[in-house]
């Protein structure tokens, strides 16, 4: 049965369900209960909005609760659902000017439009979403958002949305990192939803995120495994699981989840005729991280072909974005330093510090892996700053002007330490590998400073793996080893970092040790296609 049909089946379901009991299962979807003051005949499409904006199908959301408003343009909440659509919190993004203008279609002004509200709970959503997009700084706003909806939550504690739908404004005012406080405080309100609706796909989605670094995704694990199988019709619901197996190096779950995840949105795109950009670019990648650490280096090859041909039919920032993501994590993993991948020519001008750091890092690495330091030296004088179009090498002109360097959000501040890890090496492979190894501590006291950032590592190279392999270049495995080790607490199950815990490991002469890691290696590549060959131990 194809995804569409089994949709169209379980909005039939709703149908009957709202009738009959005011509450509505969505076999496909989850389950919610959301009473409305709307026309009968408009309220599943409403509902399947919200089930919809829990899972973050934005796209999708806001066409059904643009259906609900054409069946009944009285509908108020059909409004405001149109109107969250437009704030994406975990992802820093919001449109305060679209989400006034979906406001505007149910009245003029916010005065107007609250009069227009049924009842006193419903007007206590207008008025959350008034202040999420009135006037002010939107980190201002983010803050009153969040307390109009608690106070919502606290005046109607029967209301399960009220309660979900707070849990993630709380993690939208989380807004350079991950504020652990916050996320905790949020896990605690979705854990009670969750117990009280086993089936509400905001609760298990929300918890994921709360729980989706190495320390808390234990706690995680059970929503990992319900929510696919609650929303299985929500691409988005089926990557999220791979955050928590990420967060506990699961690499066949995460590769399965994000196939099913990609497959999804395939499906979505062919159905309804969308182009290249419906592609879900982010489950692509995350597929891509996963294949690599098990050694499917062929399949990850094809991704990326498959990246590069989406790049070239679409020519989008996001697109663009996650080719370099895909890029810099191929060659980094395979250690393929004069891997094709570089010659791909994409422009990157336009694209954020973050992005522009990755895609230079990798290149200056792979350029000194190969003895040409005067080109990494010019790379890393465009991560620093310099002119564009450093003379004999008009490639760089490329990237942004500036440099990578600025920024107090967490993704900005990972340029810097990109620039130092780079640094390191030059100096380390030209022969000074004091300074190197002191500039890499330097970088590494400047990652941990940065909070755990959830997925495939932003920071390509993990300064901490990194350090570790200078130290075992220079036959030092007692310093390495616990470099390694914290470099596995911060991203369990990495393939590089557990191949230099295991050499250490051997040269230390603990054999019991080094065996435990290659069986653990052996169990995880155990699918390895053998299409490149990494070195078998850390070299220069």
């Amino acid at each position: 049965m194809s995804l569409g049909r089994r949709r169209h089946l379980g909005t039939a379901v709703w149908v009957v369900a709202f009738v009959l009991t005011g509450a509505v299962w969505a076999e496909e979807l989850g389950k919610i209960d959301f009473p409305a003051s709307g026309k009968p005949e408009a309220r599943p499409h409403f509902l399947t909005g919200v089930l919809l904006l829990h899972s973050f199908e934005y796209v999708d959301a806001a066409e059904a609760f643009r259906e609900a408003q054409k069946l009944d343009p009285d509908f108020v909440m059909a409004y405001w659902g149109e109107a969250m659509t437009h704030n994406h919190p975990l992802w820093s993004q919001q449109n305060r000017n679209a989400a006034r203008r979906a406001l505007e279609k149910l009245a003029a002004t916010p005065e107007q439009r609250l009069a227009k509200a049924k009842t006193e709970r419903e007007r206590g959503y207008l008025q959350a979403v008034e202040a999420l997009y009135g006037p002010g700084d939107k980190r201002d706003r983010d803050y009153l958002y969040e307390s109009a909806m608690a106070e919502l939550a606290a005046a109607f504690p029967d209301d399960l949305e009220a309660a979900s739908f707070h849990a993630l404004s709380i993690l939208g005012t989380s807004h350079d990192q991950r504020d652990y406080a916050k996320y905790m405080r949020a896990a605690a309100i979705v854990e009670a939803v969750y117990e009280k609706s086993k089936q509400h796909p905001g609760a298990l989605h929300y918890l994921i995120h709360c729980y989706d670094d190495p320390v808390h995704s234990p706690l995680g694990l059970r929503a990992a495994e319900r929510y696919a199988k609650v929303a299985p019709d929500a691409s988005h619901a089926l990557h999220m699981p791979s955050h928590i197996f990420v967060a506990l190096g699961m690499w066949d779950r995460v590769v399965a989840s994000n196939f099913e995840s990609a497959a999804a949105a395939d499906a979505r795109r062919a159905r309804k005729k969308l182009g290249v950009n419906a592609r879900g670019f982010h489950a692509l990648w995350w597929l891509h991280y996963g294949y690599l650490q098990q050694g499917r280096f062929g399949e990850a090859d094809k991704l990326l072909a498959d990246m590069r041909r989406d790049v070239e039919k679409s020519g989008s920032i996001r697109a663009r974005n996650h080719l370099v993501y895909m890029r810099a994590h191929y060659v980094i993993e395979t250690e393929s330093w004069n891997s094709d991948a570089l010659k791909i020519e994409v422009d990157l001008s336009d694209v954020s510090r973050s992005v522009a750091a990755r895609d230079l890092f990798v290149r200056g690495m792979a350029a000194v892996k190969t003895g040409d330091l005067a080109g990494a030296k010019s790379l890393h004088a465009v991560m620093l700053g310099s002119p564009i179009g450093v003379e004999g090498q008009p490639e760089l002109n490329c990237y942004p002007a500036g440099g990578v360097i600025g920024g107090s959000s967490a993704r900005d501040r990972t340029g810097g330490v990109m620039v130092k890890e780079l640094e390191a090496l030059i100096a380390f492979h030209e022969g000074d590998a004091d300074k190197a190894i002191a500039l890499m501590k330097e970088a590494v006291a400047m990652d941990e400073e940065i909070n755990y950032m959830f997925g495939p590592p932003v920071i390509v190279k993990p300064t901490h793996e990194l350090l570790g392999e200078m130290l075992l270049a220079k036959d030092k495995p007692e310093q390495a080893k616990p470099y390694f080790e914290t470099a596995l607490k911060r991203a369990p199950g990495r393939y590089l970092a557990l191949r230099g815990l295991a050499e250490s490991a051997k040269r230390l002469k603990d054999r019991e040790k080094a065996d435990e890691i290659q069986a653990r290696i052996k169990s995880m590549r155990r699918h390895a296609d053998g299409a490149v060959a990494p070195a078998s131990s850390p070299s220069e």
